[in-house]
């Protein structure tokens, strides 16, 4: 895997692997937001208040990790590079700048529960979803440096 920063003419790929990757995992909820909003989303949030790094393999970005202040916000990893280290990778490098790292992931997300799960991630919080804008419970996992 190679990683680099991400720059702002990298956002619109982002955002669509980012749709690619949640579309794969949660399909109940396809269609939350347009390509459009995502786009945004991107460029004016996730740009402006994230480091953001890409998993690239060759000019393919194939991975994305977006986190601030020892917080995940984003971590996505397209469904065919899946199981290739790509979101290990990313996960690492996050570490590497933060003494803990919290973050959300929806409870019916087994598939990212077990790769949080086995990368040292443990769950301290579960929500019923009522408060989110998905309506879909959740769980809040972190992970914190060993002293």
């Amino acid at each position: 895997m190679r990683a680099r920063r991400l720059q702002l003419a990298d956002m619109d790929v982002a955002a669509r692997l980012h749709r690619a990757s949640f579309d794969q995992a949660l399909p109940w909820l396809t269609g939350l937001h347009t390509p459009e909003e995502d786009l945004w989303f991107y460029r004016e949030r996730m740009f402006k208040t994230c480091t953001l790094w890409g998993a690239f393999d060759g000019d393919s970005m194939t991975g994305m990790i977006a986190f601030h202040d020892d917080w995940i916000e984003q971590l996505y990893v397209l469904p065919e590079a899946q199981g290739r280290d790509v979101g290990t990778g990313l996960l690492v490098m996050a570490k590497r700048a933060s003494v803990q790292l919290p973050f959300w992931t929806f409870q019916r997300n087994a598939q990212a529960r077990r790769f949080y799960e086995a990368r040292g991630f443990l769950q301290v919080a579960q929500t019923d979803g009522a408060g989110s804008e998905e309506k879909e419970p959740d769980v809040r996992y972190l992970w914190a440096r060993a002293s």
